[in-house]
């Protein structure tokens, strides 16, 4: 698909939203969720959104849900809080939602890939976890990632709960002449993984960086750009 550097978007009211590559995350003016990577900016404003988001597919389908039809709308529908069932977050901006289901996902779970490759090892995407999540210890049918040798599991939300705890200590660590600075750093996740139940201290060090390296990997999917190039920045300022 030919990728636009210059789009006009229904949504805003300046003619232009222009291409561009950013390792400073951002906010999505459209789902309101975090992002990074490739976006479309306003040169006249402070309006950003996901790739994913100026430009959806229409109507998309997943394999996880086979009898649903998913449809891209601008606001959620109805008049009660929903929630994407990918993540389980509150659903606030641009969404998918199957009208016959009731399901719903933002764009960016519903664009997460099947499978990523942390250098060493595969991790795929499944519906629910059988093991426990390396980060919380729980199971259930929210989404998740795991590796290919069943090592380790993450959720989706619960990657997500890093990256927004991460940038939270990091905004409140600092005065707000820093806060810039802050912004172009691609969170620390020391000390927010789970160690392994089982194992001695060597054993246990090596799950969390294995871990670890798995965090870097779907961090960079989630926030709109699963890129060897993001991932490899997240990982440069993960623990060692």
């Amino acid at each position: 698909m030919k990728i636009e550097k210059e789009i006009c978007h229904p949504t805003h009211s300046h003619p232009k939203l222009k291409l561009e590559y950013s390792e400073i995350p951002f906010n999505c003016d459209g789902c309101k969720e975090a992002g990074i990577g490739f976006k479309y900016k306003c040169m006249q404003c402070e309006f950003d959104l996901h790739k994913v988001c100026a430009v959806p597919s229409p109507i998309i389908t997943h394999p996880f849900y086979k009898k649903c039809e998913f449809r891209f709308h601008y606001r959620p529908p109805g008049t009660t809080l929903r929630l994407c069932d990918a993540c389980g977050n509150d659903v606030l901006g641009f969404v998918y939602h199957c009208s016959r289901c009731g399901f719903d996902l933002h764009p960016c779970c519903a664009n997460l890939p099947q499978v990523l490759n942390d250098g060493e090892k595969n991790l795929y995407l499944c519906h629910k976890l059988s093991s426990p999540c390396f980060r919380c210890g729980g199971k259930g049918s929210r989404w998740s990632y795991k590796s290919s040798c069943k090592s380790y599991n993450l959720h989706v939300s619960c990657v997500k709960e890093l990256l927004l705890e991460s940038w939270q200590a990091m905004y409140l660590s600092v005065d707000k002449n820093k806060v810039r600075e802050i912004q172009s750093q691609i969170p620390h996740l020391k000390g927010t993984l789970q160690k392994h139940p089982n194992g001695r201290d060597s054993k246990v060090k090596k799950y969390s960086e294995i871990a670890g390296t798995a965090v870097n990997i779907i961090v960079s999917a989630l926030l709109g750009d699963p890129t060897a190039i993001i991932a490899a920045a997240v990982k440069g300022l993960m623990p060692k």
